[in-house]
């Protein structure tokens, strides 16, 4: 009976002994489940956990109002939350449908059809947000979401277009606009390019919070093998205060020229500057046109060809409405038949910079931009004449940027010819990005 005892005695220490092992483990797992409930989970700046929230997308015929008013929320209080935010976004007047939106409703046990919404978040594009808080007082504000830059070098050889070798390497179609129209304009036309030519390039692709590829931010340097000539392009910063940035060789000189050759990336020459001009419609009688068409859908942007600031951005007559660019007290340029204007009188403008959007306003037979070329108060054809080269980089900054290139180039350098069916490409992360 004694041993009896003595066995259970044993048996009960033992499974005391056990059970104080087995408690730490299950602790543990007990605070990192806990750990994992309480993970906040963040977008827009707020922990959803804390809200119910809806999403969906602008469609035909919402407003704000609508919008809010389907939510349970009065007219009283959404003209309130308007006047409010206007300052801030015009709510009333700038949502696009189709973009997306989330309504966010506080924790509350109510019945969906008693539940309010406290915040109204509106995605103006991929990075770019408003938020219209009204739980308490009303807020407005708008943030970009975090970017990351991602800097990568590609290779290719020509066998037909580059597009077609860019297509091949899965690479974006970006990088062959901007070589043709920001780089090398002025230096190679990619439509005359040989079987052989050869690129090298280091870029920065943008992704928005890690994960999301938001595509080509900026190319940081190039190099281009084409008739037999070794062509370096590297990107420097001239201006710090107008953030103006060119491109230049491994000489310091620019490879831009004054004027971009056109002021739309996708369209086509559809009407010269021509003094002898006769249109049927008109029984044939000599109607000159002082302008240079380019046909382009309606809506596609319409670009600053050289620096300048704006002269006249207003409506008249048979212009429609219009932009007028002085560059220098040489040369001033003017963009005709616009669908709206996206700059105002006063502005400085950088070359490349969006100033309005093609359209059919004024006397014209289809979507096109007149394109206008002043030189010493006189409308010439701009394609004869002798354009000068943009500005050169001051002595003052040539040794920096002859410095500053020596790694990049050297890099470019180091960067080996795939073959041509080959689609790799070397990423690395940037740690100064160039924005």
């Amino acid at each position: 009976m004694r041993l009896k005892r003595l066995v259970a005695a044993a048996v009960i220490a033992v499974s005391i002994v056990t059970c104080k092992e087995e408690n730490p483990e299950k602790e543990y797992q007990k605070e990192l489940a806990e750990i994992v409930e309480e993970e906040k989970i963040y977008e827009f700046g707020f922990d959803l956990k804390e809200y119910e929230f809806k999403r969906d997308t602008i469609r035909k015929g919402d407003t704000f109002g609508i919008i809010l008013e389907r939510n349970n929320i009065g007219y009283p209080q959404i003209y309130q939350i308007a006047e409010k935010a206007k300052d801030t976004f015009d709510i009333a007047t700038k949502l696009q449908v189709g973009k997306p939106y989330t309504l966010l409703f506080p924790n509350e046990t109510l019945n969906d059809s008693l539940k309010k919404p406290s915040t109204f978040i509106y995605q103006q594009n991929l990075e770019d947000y408003v938020v219209i808080d009204f739980k308490d007082s009303i807020q407005a504000y708008t943030r970009t979401k975090p970017i990351t830059y991602i800097e990568k070098t590609a290779t290719g050889v020509i066998e037909n277009n580059i597009s077609e070798t860019l297509e091949q390497k899965g690479l974006s179609q970006v990088l062959a606009y901007k070589m043709a129209d920001d780089i090398y304009a002025w230096t190679i036309d990619f439509r005359r390019l040989q079987p052989g030519d050869r690129f090298k390039v280091i870029y920065t692709d943008k992704y928005i919070n890690d994960t999301i590829y938001a595509g080509v931010h900026d190319v940081r340097a190039a190099y281009f093998e084409h008739n037999g000539d070794s062509l370096y392009a590297f990107q420097f910063q001239t201006d710090s205060i107008k953030g103006i940035k060119d491109y230049f060789n491994e000489e310091a000189k620019n490879l831009r020229r004054a004027f971009l050759k056109m002021p739309v990336k996708f369209g086509r020459l559809s009407s010269r500057y021509n003094l002898k001009r006769r249109i049927a419609y008109y029984g044939y009688k000599l109607r000159p046109h002082k302008g240079t068409d380019f046909a382009a859908s309606v809506g596609t942007p319409i670009m600053a060809t050289a620096n300048g600031t704006v002269v006249e951005s207003t409506r008249r007559g048979g212009n429609g409405k219009y932009v007028k660019i002085r560059h220098n007290a040489t040369y001033s340029t003017q963009y005709l038949h616009m669908s709206r204007q996206a700059v105002k009188k006063g502005q400085f403008v950088k070359q490349g910079d969006i100033i309005g959007y093609v359209g059919m306003t004024g006397n014209t037979g289809g979507p096109h931009v007149c394109y206008r070329f002043w030189k010493n108060g006189k409308q010439v054809d701009p394609f004869k004449q002798k354009l000068p080269e943009a500005e050169p980089i001051s002595d003052s900054l040539k040794v920096r940027y002859l410095d500053y290139i020596k790694p990049i180039k050297q890099r470019l350098d180091n960067i080996f010819f795939l073959e041509a069916d080959s689609n790799k490409t070397e990423n690395s992360i940037t740690e100064d990005p160039i924005s």
